[in-house]
């Protein structure tokens, strides 16, 4: 089941509650009013490829960043030779040819 957010408009609460999606919302714990308004506080985030996050912290060294560049050109340079060919990927984007080590 989804964890939802919601504050309470009469005494200010903000609080989490777990109940499925066509479940009514929970009065608030603090003072039982019926009418809370759900809030989006974060959003999830999904990243993939060249822009997936190389580190836990979100910051990356140089050094990481290289590492996921050369992880990652070789599997787009392959995409775009699929989908493209070798004449059109080695004239419109030479440096995709170069092997990163």
């Amino acid at each position: 089941m989804p964890l939802y957010d919601y504050r309470c408009p009469n005494c200010n609460h903000l609080f989490e509650a777990r109940h499925g999606f066509d479940d009514a919302a929970p009065p608030c714990p603090n003072c039982q009013q019926a009418d809370v308004q759900r809030v989006i506080l974060k959003t999830p985030r999904v990243l993939q490829g060249i822009n997936a996050s190389v580190s836990d912290t979100g910051t990356a060294t140089k050094e990481q960043l290289q590492a996921k560049w050369a992880e990652e050109t070789p599997k787009l340079r392959k995409k775009l030779v699929d989908k493209l060919g070798e004449d059109v990927v080695n004239r419109n984007a030479p440096t995709l040819n170069h092997t990163y080590d």
